[in-house]
């Protein structure tokens, strides 16, 4: 009888510990995180914890001067963020999940003034940017000295939200297209289709009643010249691809660049692959119809060619910042089937 109970006991308490390292497995994350909170906010908002008179009489005019700025290459004034207040004392646990988070630590304890960024402090996927300063003088021009970085930060963790939603809720369909038209991968998120194939031209769509959001991918061959990679020589290739690839709905009509609002160019570097970035306006010459517009131009992996991606907006009636950011973030999805992306999001 004692040894059936030692043997009965052994069991339970084999159980008892099996049990619990399942509870803790499951409370636990990668690296040994906790399970962490879905974040709280709206997409493009930006949350700003700074106690009240040094936020009103040193911080805010110089904060809201670079997050609230006009977000580039709209067609109306929309703000870059839309920004929340809370004090310290009020950051509670229902403002701590928020996805951004921008906390003005202003102490004379202080003893290693800077700017601190850290991920998915407590909830996930969010980014928290930390201002450490002895004085709110000196936290704000940490923050105009940052200002760049931080936007850069915060803008690239909602790109990432958005790669990592239109991951989960891909059309693989398009997926596949795009693989066998380029030797790439693009992901889409469902709803979106192939609108056209044709030659080295592929156009990618989502509509509705509303809105319009799409992608061109086209590629033509590599002079060897660096002139080829200039704003003008790419405005002029897009200009010739949509003029005989995109038609508008009038007859005769077709899409083109905008020049009120001339474009402008920037070069960058994200996952190794440096690519020429343009933003601007597109019109239908012939017809009242326009939006934003960015792509990504670069040379294929041998080199031999040039290929451009594209997404656009077309939402007359409706504000587009969000369903440009939507469109923009799926570009820095593109990855060529053969070459192995390093790790690091570096942009330049």
């Amino acid at each position: 009888m004692k040894t059936f109970v030692n043997r009965f006991l052994g069991k339970t308490l084999i159980l008892l510990a099996a049990m619990c390292c399942v509870f803790i497995s499951c409370k636990t994350g990668k690296g040994g995180k906790g399970l962490l909170p879905n974040i709280s906010g709206k997409a493009g908002e930006v949350l700003v914890v700074a106690e009240r008179p040094m936020w009103d009489d040193v911080l805010k005019s110089c904060v809201q001067g670079y997050l609230c700025a006009d977000c580039p290459w709209l067609p109306f004034k929309e703000p870059l963020y839309d920004l929340a207040t809370v004090t310290p004392s009020n950051f509670s646990h229902m403002f701590q999940i928020h996805r951004n988070i921008i906390v003005f630590n202003v102490n004379s304890a202080v003893t290693e003034p800077g700017v601190v960024y850290k991920y998915d402090k407590w909830a996930q996927p969010q980014i928290v940017v930390t201002i450490n300063a002895n004085s709110a003088e000196e936290a704000r021009d940490l923050f105009d000295e940052n200002s760049k970085t931080i936007i850069e930060a915060i803008e690239q963790k909602e790109r990432d939200r958005i790669i990592v939603n239109t991951h989960t809720y891909q059309e693989r369909k398009v997926a596949v297209a795009v693989e066998e038209f380029l030797g790439a991968r693009m992901e889409f998120p469902s709803g979106y289709s192939v609108k056209k194939v044709d030659n080295n031209f592929m156009w990618i769509s989502y509509e509705t009643v509303k809105v319009q959001q799409g992608f061109f991918i086209y590629s033509y061959p590599a002079d060897g010249t660096e002139s080829q990679m200039s704003l003008d020589a790419l405005v002029a290739r897009r200009n010739k691809v949509l003029k005989e690839e995109v038609p508008g709905m009038v007859e005769g009509s077709y899409m083109t660049t905008g020049t009120f609002m001339p474009p402008t160019i920037s070069y960058a570097k994200y996952k190794g692959r440096t690519f020429a970035q343009l933003r601007g306006l597109w019109e239908v010459e012939g017809d009242f119809m326009g939006g934003p517009f960015v792509s990504h131009s670069f040379y294929s992996p041998d080199g031999l060619n040039v290929v451009t991606i594209e997404a656009y907006v077309y939402a007359p009636s409706k504000n587009k910042r969000h369903y440009l950011r939507q469109v923009e973030a799926l570009l820095y999805g593109f990855q060529w089937l053969e070459i192995e992306e390093p790790e690091t999001q570096d942009q330049e």
